[in-house]
């Protein structure tokens, strides 16, 4: 089966559902967090499927590799931030989320490790 859009990528349907668990627990936080750990965990969480749309829709392979990598980036990131609400704030479910990370991750790692070859 080949792709017809980036919508078709298994790593880009995986982080839009990744987005929803973010927002998920963005409601759980306090509103003393919404310009802290709210707004820094949507932004990066948002960040990953945009910039693998982005790299998709660009002719390069080298430019698509380069939007993969800010992604993972935001992956990393994120996965900072749920670090920190799980320390902060254990009552907070983060689950959901860092399975569905670990498994964009893994993606996004093997994406780039593909097209590099």
């Amino acid at each position: 089966m080949s792709l017809q859009s980036y919508k078709d990528l298994e790593v880009w349907q995986r982080s839009i559902t990744l987005v929803g668990a973010v927002y998920a627990i963005s409601k759980q936080l306090p509103k003393s967090e919404l310009y802290g750990l709210v707004s820094q965990m949507q932004r990066a969480s948002v960040s990953i499927p945009s910039n693998i749309t982005e790299g998709y829709a660009r002719k390069g392979t080298g430019e698509y590799i380069q939007f993969l990598s800010v992604a993972y980036g935001s992956a990393a990131e994120l996965e900072t931030q749920l670090i920190i609400v799980n320390q902060e704030y254990e009552k907070v479910g983060t689950e959901e989320a860092r399975v569905l990370l670990a498994e964009v991750q893994k993606m996004l790692y093997s994406l780039m490790k593909k097209l590099k070859a």
